[in-house]
């Protein structure tokens, strides 16, 4: 949250989006190709983008591959998209967009050599892997949350996540993929104390419109989302905040049965704030799916979320980011910068020695560190990149807090 109201009390709003949004559909999309390359050749170059509409996807990009495996994949990409769009559940020609009848356009071709030259170890100017791109990335941490997480955008996630859920669990059938959330928690100064407001706005069949309420969602459904979505997930991640008093709007529209891409045109990388922090932090404007690790707009901004993220862990401060900026085919970043807002004992300045110290930096050295030549994207590109669990998320890792804390304890005695 701004500096000038993390003494104050306040509000901080932050939303999150479903998997079947258009936007998050164009993301799994692009993400899902990108596995299915590197499944086969890990040294794959991908930036692919994705474009969902009525009937329509149109997926266009640079793809470099280096086996026959690989190409064959890529030639399989159209049974991919389509697969994919099925497990998110557009499996309905009523909705106006389903896998089995939707077109796919494809216009894919290789990377740029000039850019290649740059990221190719041996290559180009320099002797290391470099940057696949100039660009200035963060990560955020702070304690609110188990999770190391800003509580609103965690309590969003878990709620479409909830959703899906019951979605595919047929617990409310009446359900469609599309929908977003939004949490407003109360603050004394940085310290969550409450919840002022959730809303929930979800995608849903005829079967729960009530014709005598002007066609709009019954509100016997409206109930059933409060009680087998809302309330459990909040008891669940903060039940003392769960009380009469929380602002409760539920498809405050009235109804929601148009949605998903026929409802509005979806695009890769269009939710940049909901994959982060939801608009706590800084962002550097770069978006993560369907880009290979060479791309530092993905893997140092998740090795900027790790750093953070051991950094609390370590309880060498209570919140902080870190920002790392890289110029196109160089490998060492060219500035780092961490701010704990105030909250450590130890300067920003010496923060920002520990971290070069302790992490690798370099666009090789990252991918190496955190594992990220394997095919573990497709999961990220729902619910978040950050605060989540599993074998693919190794940035949520916080491995590296007894050296942290020991190394701060050496710069504190100097």
């Amino acid at each position: 949250m701004p500096n000038s109201v993390q003494g104050e009390a306040h509000q901080f709003t932050s939303e999150s989006v479903s998997m079947g949004h258009p936007d998050k559909v164009s993301d799994q999309i692009s993400d899902s190709l990108l596995d299915s390359l590197l499944a086969h050749d890990p040294a794959a170059r991908v930036a692919i983008e994705t474009l969902v509409t009525t009937g329509l996807v149109v997926v266009a990009g640079e793809v470099t591959v280096h086996n026959q495996a690989a190409r064959d994949a890529l030639g399989s990409a159209e049974d991919t998209i389509r697969e994919t769009i099925r497990k998110i559940g557009y499996d309905d020609p009523a909705t106006g967009f389903d896998y089995r009848s939707c077109a796919v356009l494809r216009s894919l071709h290789s990377q740029s050599v000039d850019i290649s030259q740059g990221v190719t170890e041996g290559a180009g100017l320099h002797a290391e892997q470099g940057a696949g791109d100039q660009g200035l990335m963060f990560g955020f941490a702070c304690d609110e949350t188990e999770q190391l997480m800003p509580l609103p955008i965690h309590l969003s996630h878990r709620l479409v996540e909830r959703l899906a859920e019951v979605r595919q669990q047929g617990e409310l059938s009446w359900l469609r993929p599309d929908s977003k959330s939004q949490v407003t928690v109360r603050y004394e100064g940085a310290t969550p104390v409450g919840l002022d407001n959730i809303v929930i706005s979800t995608q849903h069949t005829e079967a729960v419109v009530d014709e005598a309420d002007g066609g709009n969602m019954s509100k016997a459904a409206v109930a059933e989302i409060i009680e087998k979505v809302i309330r459990p997930v909040i008891e669940r991640e903060c039940a003392s905040f769960w009380n009469d008093d929380v602002t409760i709007h539920v498809n405050p529209t009235g109804r929601f049965i148009v949605g998903g891409p026929h409802g509005d045109c979806g695009l890769t990388g269009r939710k940049i704030i909901v994959d982060t922090y939801g608009g706590r932090g800084r962002h550097g404007g770069g978006a993560f799916s369907g880009k290979d690790p060479s791309k530092v707009d993905r893997s140092a901004a998740y090795m900027a979320r790790h750093i953070a993220k051991n950094i609390v862990a370590a309880k060498l401060a209570k919140q902080v980011e870190v920002q790392l900026a890289y110029a196109i085919g160089v490998a060492e970043p060219v500035s780092v910068l961490v701010d704990s807002f105030g909250t450590s004992d130890l300067s920003n300045s010496r923060l920002a020695r520990l971290v070069r110290e302790t992490f690798p930096l370099k666009p090789a050295g990252i991918i190496e560190y955190l594992d990220l030549r394997r095919p573990v994207f497709f999961e990220t590109a729902r619910h978040g990149h950050f605060g989540r669990t599993g074998d693919g998320f190794t940035w949520e890792k916080t491995d590296r807090v007894t050296e942290l804390a020991s190394a701060a304890n050496v710069l504190q005695a100097v």
